[in-house]
């Protein structure tokens, strides 16, 4: 299928992408600050420049994309078109979020993910279960937890 806009306005679009103060970041930014964690943003001289950085906890937790980080969710769908760029843009993406994740346990942080199939989308969690997550996530004594959408239901059998 070929593409519908020309190459500037596809170069446009594209730039607008943000990979910093996304939605889901302030829907994490607001849960944890209401609850009474403090952080820091997008510090510079940790591996990955972490969305947030409690370093109250030492818990750094990372807001994803599912399609931009490749989770299996219901979220994600491979592109149509330029399949073979797609699959190795995500696929480097998942390596470099492998390669940052180790390099910050070795210094001794713990992560937390949020993927963003669990704030968006019909199996969302709901904003109460998600917040008791993050909360539990944050204070765990677990080195590495995922916050992401309910297991999609088991079809309807008669």
């Amino acid at each position: 299928m070929a593409d519908r806009l020309t190459p500037e306005q596809r170069r446009l679009n594209m730039s607008r992408i943000r990979c910093r103060d996304t939605k889901p970041e302030f829907a994490v930014r607001r849960a944890l600050h209401s609850m009474g964690f403090r952080y820091r943003l997008h510090v510079g001289d940790l591996p990955g420049r972490p969305d947030l950085v409690l370093p109250k906890w030492r818990c750094v937790v990372q807001v994803h994309g599912c399609f931009w980080h490749g989770h299996g969710c219901a979220l994600f769908r491979w592109p149509a078109t330029r399949q073979e760029f797609w699959r190795e843009k995500i696929a480097g993406n998942v390596r470099r979020d492998r390669r940052n994740e180790a390099e910050l346990m070795e210094r001794g942080w713990r992560l937390v993910t949020v993927w963003e199939c669990a704030l968006k989308g019909r199996l969302r969690l709901h904003e109460d279960e998600f917040r008791a997550a993050l909360a539990e996530s944050v204070r765990s004594a677990q080195s590495q937890c995922e916050i992401s959408s309910r297991p999609e239901p088991p079809p309807y059998e008669a």
